[in-house]
């Protein structure tokens, strides 16, 4: 159970901040950018949510937990430790990412096959989607490159994978199922 007493406490007046493990380091350390970013883009599916209805809100719920549970993966370093540290850490599992890939294929399966780019838009849902899609491709950029400086969960970074697809396939859908997307007409305005 987490408990939040006090919100500030000046621990990071300095520019670092502590990680999962008690160790402290620069708050624009690649561990800090990655796991940011993910809250960055917890708080982008929050703003989807407002237009999300039924499944699709529930979903976008089931992933805003998730991106938490990214969050706590990846602010734990010394993976190495798992086992023999006195809280084991939440680290992300395939079954996260196989709900994802479920998802996007109950999706997919409406949705007519593309001929073009698609260009954010058709509806607010949609391009809220588009942008949560941005964010997570950012965020997978970001742990890829934490991955060539530590150690992480291998999972952490399929799921980032896997949620920027998810995203794209969720945006045509919330665009009656691609029936409202905009296409990207290459040279249009030459």
């Amino acid at each position: 159970m987490v408990v939040l007493n006090k919100i500030y406490t000046r621990t990071g007046d300095k520019g670092d901040t502590a990680l999962g493990n008690g160790e402290r380091v620069a708050k624009h350390s690649a561990r800090v950018n990655a796991y940011g970013t993910s809250d960055e883009l917890n708080a982008f599916v929050g703003v989807a949510r407002l237009e999300a209805q039924g499944d699709m809100d529930d979903a976008l719920a089931r992933i805003q937990n998730d991106l938490f549970d990214l969050g706590a993966d990846l602010c734990r370093p010394d993976m190495d430790k798992d086992a023999t540290a006195e809280y084991p850490p939440l680290r992300m599992a395939s079954s996260q990412v196989e709900r994802l890939e479920a998802e996007i294929d109950t999706m997919n399966a409406n949705l007519a096959p593309l001929r073009s780019f698609v260009l954010p838009g058709g509806s607010a849902l949609s391009a809220h989607l588009h942008v949560c899609r941005t964010v997570a491709r950012r965020a997978e950029r970001l742990a890829t490159e934490l991955a060539t400086l530590e150690d992480i969960n291998p999972a952490a970074v399929t799921y980032l994978n896997r949620l920027s697809d998810w995203f794209f396939v969720a945006s045509r859908a919330a665009n009656d199922d691609g029936a409202r997307d905009v296409l990207w007409v290459p040279g249009a305005n030459r």
